[in-house]
């Protein structure tokens, strides 16, 4: 029990980094998932843990979550002059989630 609390405390850091830095030249972040398959459950933590605090952050920023069944889990940045860059989200924990969103974020 003590490593998942230190894991979320983890992803509760990068969540809030990541709140900080929905920046100058990010437009959008949209995450892809699927409501059922195992490859997806990280991301359905990572949502309903930590959406809430992300979008309170930065209300006005779009944040997007698309569920369909049986789509590979990944979450897609773009950036100013509708330049895109995503990343694969499958297998990964809540923490490996937000550690992926984080380097969408900070590395356009």
């Amino acid at each position: 029990p003590d490593g998942r609390k230190m894991a979320a405390a983890a992803a509760a850091a990068v969540v809030r980094g990541i709140g900080s830095k929905l920046s100058h030249n990010l437009r959008e972040l949209r995450i892809h998932l699927c409501q059922s398959s195992a490859g997806s459950q990280g991301v359905r933590d990572f949502i309903e843990q930590h959406y809430v605090t992300m979008k309170k952050a930065n209300p006005e920023f779009p944040i997007l979550i698309r569920e369909c069944a049986g789509v590979q889990p990944k979450a897609w940045a773009r950036y100013d002059f509708g330049r895109e860059r995503n990343v694969v989200l499958d297998n990964l924990n809540s923490e490996q989630v937000a550690k992926a969103l984080e380097s969408l974020i900070t590395k356009p």
